[in-house]
């Protein structure tokens, strides 16, 4: 079965998750996407409890048959290491490294190289980077760059930081979230 991991914060789940998701899946013909939430990333401090972060991505991806999600760093608990999650989820599953795929966006890609053994995560599968507006190829390390692969999907702008900011400011998010995970937000007043 060939997989693509996806792994964040989803705080929230917004639209461009579920689009490169999507896009990526049907272009790669992944048989699945497995979102994986961290428990706690290593570079955020302030983020919405792992239980609304967690409610609020099972209902952005209800109803996709090829969209599945991983506990796996929940129930790990603690700083949640990409490099941990791959391996767990290959052992788990029997997969190896021609048919497991692990998704970051070209924000993410900026820092790789500071990630707990990054040089690993590109020997224990195939990284796959959806490339973000504004990123230039010439600010990654070779080494990174010759062992990666670009997604073949459209670009999309739209960042859980700027819906955050703007739900604070009383903008509208609309058409940035699922109207299910808009209505949970307001809900649970998460973001006041």
């Amino acid at each position: 079965m060939k997989i693509c991991l996806f792994g964040g914060t989803f705080d929230p789940p917004h639209i461009g998750h579920l689009l490169i998701a999507q896009t990526v899946c049907e272009a790669e013909n992944f048989d699945k996407i497995l979102f994986i939430p961290a428990y706690q990333p290593p570079h955020k401090t302030e983020i919405t409890p792992i239980k609304n972060r967690l409610e609020m991505l099972q209902i952005a991806v209800e109803g996709n048959p090829n969209f599945e999600i991983s506990d796996v760093e929940i129930k790990r608990r603690g700083v949640s290491y990409s490099i941990d999650s791959i391996r767990g989820i290959m052992e788990d599953t029997g997969s190896d490294i021609n048919d497991t795929f692990y998704l970051i966006g070209s924000d993410s890609l900026l820092d790789f190289h500071n990630w707990k053994d990054s040089k690993e995560i590109l020997n224990e599968c195939q990284v796959i980077v959806a490339i973000r507006p504004g990123f230039r190829p010439s600010d990654i390390p070779s080494w990174i760059l010759h062992r990666i692969q670009f997604a073949n999907i459209p670009r999309f702008e739209i960042s859980s930081s700027n819906i955050r900011h703007r739900w604070v400011e009383n903008k509208t998010i609309r058409y940035m979230v699922t109207l299910p995970v808009w209505d949970y937000i307001n809900e649970n007043n998460l973001y006041a």
